[in-house]
């Protein structure tokens, strides 16, 4: 607590009423927050992210900290003063400073000055799992969104996968799973907003959403969904480098398989008509050779293969193959003539048809079902090898490179 009559700017004052926000922390309760640190073992500026509440000699710490606060409680800013120490010692995790504190009628729903968030908020942010279990069962509201950000202790915890056991414990407390903010964004969409296509490393996160009953349809009012954006994550993954396209494929073929398996529709347009979105489908199918493991895991889910809305369809999964490949062989004629047979060109050749081949035997096979299509495919006026062909394989064995997204380039 500062003395009175101190001098500010040269001049003595009594009091400051015309301070508010950070200046009013830091020339009135500041000090008293330092105190509180102090005593608790945290050292002015200490990094809260190697910090834990494991603190030894909890008890003599404890003691020293009620001393404290009986001392400063006829202070005219000690209920600011434990609020923001409240704030700051759930950023650092102590558990056994905040229950005290809580006591002496430190206000959970404190909001910092600066970030605006609150101590849920902060406890979520740094990861601090058993810090979000003490605050809510002291009474903080698992669902309060800050004023800034309009982010709920849930969203934040689905951001990263740092924030996982955060996450769960949320999702245990009964925070709301498909709450939505402002622009009716949920937890799940946030999640995917950022995974940015090349450090795409929450999956957890998306799974453990959607095994608790998230909404993979749920949309914003400019109708971001989960599988739109995993066809931005698509599209940004052709544009990266070999190693951060693979990184950001084993993203996407993952959580494709997660939203697949929660009802999600991965031909659906996104949007009204030609201003719509493509939808997952479509974009896969449009770049198959770059796309392929995700464009086989689309048709082995037996995924529409042409626009599913009403009237005529959009897109046909033959049109977009069609295109792809006229394309390739407009900048490849030497491709169509059957010329150029040097060793230097024949593996680009041979990959793309092993790329072409593959969809088609996907198609027809899909065509067959239900299975088993053996006696099927022998019924088939076709060649011999190419019922064999289209026999199922025991095993699947992906040639090397045909397993993963690659970097967007012309097909060859």
């Amino acid at each position: 607590m500062l003395p009175s009559g101190f001098l500010f700017e040269g001049r003595a004052i009594e009091s400051m009423p015309f301070l508010h926000g950070f200046r009013r922390i830091v020339y009135e309760y500041q000090p008293l927050v330092d105190a509180v640190l102090s005593v608790v073992g945290v050292e002015e500026n200490a990094s809260p992210q190697g910090r834990s509440s494991n603190v030894e000699n909890k008890g003599a710490l404890c003691h020293s900290l009620v001393e404290l606060l009986e001392k400063e409680s006829q202070s005219a800013v000690f209920q600011e003063g434990i609020s923001y120490s409240l704030f700051k010692v759930a950023e650092h995790g102590l558990v056994f400073a905040a229950e005290v504190l809580l006591r002496y009628g430190a206000d959970l729903n404190f909001e910092d000055p600066v970030s605006y968030y609150n101590p849920l908020h902060i406890a979520v942010l740094r990861n601090r799992p058993e810090m979000v279990q003490a605050l809510v069962r002291q009474g903080a509201n698992v669902n309060k969104r800050d004023r800034i950000h309009e982010c709920s202790p849930l969203d934040l915890a689905s951001e990263e996968l740092e924030r996982l056991p955060c996450l769960r414990v949320l999702l245990d407390l009964g925070a709301d799973v498909n709450a939505r903010d402002k622009s009716g964004k949920t937890a799940l969409l946030h999640a995917f907003a950022v995974s940015d296509g090349i450090t795409v490393n929450n999956i957890a996160n998306i799974q453990l959403l959607l095994e608790k009953g998230a909404d993979v349809r749920a949309a914003t009012e400019e109708g971001e969904t989960a599988l739109s954006s995993l066809v931005f994550l698509v599209k940004e993954a052709l544009e990266g480098n070999a190693e951060d396209v693979r990184e950001a494929g084993r993203f996407c073929l993952a959580a494709t398989r997660l939203l697949l398996a929660h009802g999600a529709d991965p031909s659906g347009c996104e949007g009204d008509g030609e201003e719509g979105e493509p939808s997952l489908t479509q974009t896969c199918l449009e770049h198959f050779d770059l796309l392929f493991p995700l464009a086989v895991l689309l048709l082995q889910s037996e995924a529409a293969f042409r626009c599913p809305c009403p009237g005529a369809p959009c897109w046909t999964g033959q049109g977009l193959i069609f295109g792809r490949l006229e394309a390739a062989l407009r900048e490849n004629p030497g491709v169509a003539a059957g010329g150029g047979g040097g060793g230097g060109e024949s593996s680009p050749r041979r990959s793309s048809s092993w790329t072409w081949l593959s969809l088609c035997r996907a198609f027809i096979r899909r065509s067959l079902q239900p299975w088993p299509l053996d006696g099927k495919v022998k019924a088939l006026p076709l060649p011999h090898r190419l019922k064999e062909y289209l026999l199922p394989e025991i095993t699947y064995k992906p040639k090397p490179g045909q397993d993963c997204f690659r970097p967007h380039r012309p097909l060859r």
